[in-house]
């Protein structure tokens, strides 16, 4: 599979865009014109070529600028990247989970070889090249799970199951939608998803929760999870909030086209076969309204999901300052006529 990587930031300038093929197999995630908050689990299994279900893993166009964000924000913040004492075996899973699916997936750009215990990887697009010994944290020059959760996109978070319950004990997060990794790790499931609006009150944790704790190795499992961002900004943490909460504050209908996007999260779960922990991933795509635009059946779909969205997950989104702009912007696509598509474009 060719993939040609783009230049561009995701801060100051943003001049992150998506080409036309990015726009197309962008994850849209509303089946239905109505959305309430729910588990929404299924099979990770193999999807359409090219989409974005394709691989376990999925690489694309912003794969080289999206980690040199990364690295960005671990240079300034150190703490985006946790991980508590015991997780070690959990690391080593979560390094071969990786190196395996993208060498086996990409192999023009990654490259694994093997000799019992000694390892060679190669990552092309970014230049790496290290020879380590497989469960020797010495032979590496960081921690397994950082070394390779820098070579990944999106979010990546560690759950150990015990007590009954799963923890969040380590993660390398830069690319959230405002929560903080230093504030949770170490959490368990209900401490971490306590914010979650009404999901106590219908039971969804609890549900989601037991599901979790029956995964079973080689039978991942996703979902689709959304909000929206200004600027196409990957770094929407608490601990920066200065640097990106006020643009709520600026979005009018002449920019709103440029400036407003929405975020989407394919969040995969995978069972990790030594540590039986579970390895959570948080894979961040971006789209902006007019880019979204160029398939007016999804601006027509996402006009009527946002006029209509429940107040307490507009709040929990951190929408209401420009929930009504958005929403009138949207609005031209929508003729009132019914609609029935499906999530991708034809």
């Amino acid at each position: 599979m060719g993939l040609a990587f783009k230049e561009e930031t995701f801060r100051d300038d943003y001049t992150y865009r998506n080409s036309l093929d990015a726009i197309r197999r962008f994850p849209f995630p509303f089946p239905e014109d109505k959305y309430m908050y729910s588990v929404n689990i299924e099979p990770h299994v193999k999807g359409k070529p090219g989409s974005v279900l394709e691989f376990p893993l999925d690489i694309d166009e912003h794969y080289v600028s999206e980690c040199r964000d990364k690295a960005i924000t671990l240079a300034r913040d150190p703490g985006r990247y946790a991980s508590l004492p015991h997780m070690m075996d959990a690391q080593w899973d979560v390094l071969e989970l990786i190196m395996e699916s993208l060498s086996r997936d990409y192999p023009e750009q990654f490259k694994l070889t093997k000799d019992g215990n000694r390892w060679t990887w190669q990552n092309l697009p970014l230049g790496i090249e290290n020879t380590f010994t497989f469960g020797d944290r010495s032979s590496l020059p960081m921690e397994p799970f950082e070394y390779v959760g820098r070579q990944i996109q999106g979010d990546w978070v560690i759950l150990d199951q015990r007590e009954g319950t799963l923890f969040a004990d380590a993660g390398i997060v830069t690319s959230q939608a405002d929560w903080s990794l230093a504030f949770d790790v170490g959490m368990s499931w209900h401490q971490w998803h306590a914010p979650v609006p009404r999901a106590t009150e219908i039971g969804v944790m609890d549900r989601a929760l037991k599901f979790m704790m029956n995964l079973q190795l080689g039978e991942p499992v996703r979902r689709l999870n959304w909000t929206m961002t200004l600027n196409p900004r990957l770094d929407t943490s608490p601990e920066n909030y200065p640097l990106w909460g006020p643009d709520r504050n600026h979005i009018t209908l002449d920019n709103a086209g440029d400036r407003v996007h929405l975020r989407v999260e394919l969040q995969t779960l995978f069972r990790l076969p030594r540590s039986n922990g579970i390895v959570f991933s948080i894979r961040c795509y971006l789209i902006s309204l007019n880019e979204l635009a160029t398939y007016p059946r999804w601006a027509k779909r996402f006009h009527r999901i946002l006029k209509d969205l429940h107040p307490d997950l507009l709040e929990y989104k951190g929408l209401t300052k420009f929930h009504a702009t958005a929403v009138e912007w949207l609005s031209r696509y929508d003729d009132g006529a019914p609609l029935d598509i499906g999530t991708h474009p034809e």
